[in-house]
């Protein structure tokens, strides 16, 4: 028989990970921010509720994700980057660069932001998956292939994401 991690591995391995895996891929907490499921869903919108919480993907070079679309691939303006659960500062405008990815990406978090931890729902690819170090919603994720100085990219859903500018 096979087991329900083996089957949601072997779905990523097929490009079916955009299915709800939250009880596989749970950020270690405790939060300063912790709300019920219920009080998420009233602060987010559908798509970024999918994306933050359950670990939803937005399509890449698009930034939608369930009919709702990010802006942030293409912001230039000089400000902070935050996570669109909690409002916490993640990223700043000067860490950001085109990888060429289509996801807004970055070579260093803000000290203290993000956390990160293992994924390995996709069978056989290990990932480094990033959330809030404030409220624990999935961001995106850190490769080893960024540009100097830290040799990061910071791949980021847009959606996870909201923009102050300075």
């Amino acid at each position: 028989m096979i087991s329900r991690r083996s089957a949601i591995a072997g779905l990523g391995a097929l490009g079916l990970s955009q299915l709800p895996v939250s009880a596989f891929a749970v950020a270690p907490g405790p939060f300063e921010v912790a709300l019920s499921e219920a009080e998420w869903r009233a602060r987010l919108s559908p798509a970024r509720f999918d994306i933050l919480r359950e670990h939803a993907t937005e399509r890449a070079y698009t930034n939608e994700h369930m009919g709702e679309r990010s802006p942030l691939l293409n912001e230039s303006r000089d400000g902070t980057y935050t996570c669109a659960g909690c409002g916490n500062a993640l990223y700043r405008s000067e860490t950001k660069y085109d990888s060429r990815t289509g996801w807004p990406s970055f070579w260093e978090a803000i000290d203290g932001a993000v956390g990160t931890q293992d994924d390995t729902r996709l069978f056989f690819i290990r990932r480094t998956e990033v959330h809030c170090a404030r409220c624990g919603g999935h961001l995106g994720h850190i490769f080893d292939d960024g540009p100097p100085p830290t040799g990061k990219r910071h791949c980021i859903n847009g959606l996870a994401m909201e923009f102050e500018p300075d």
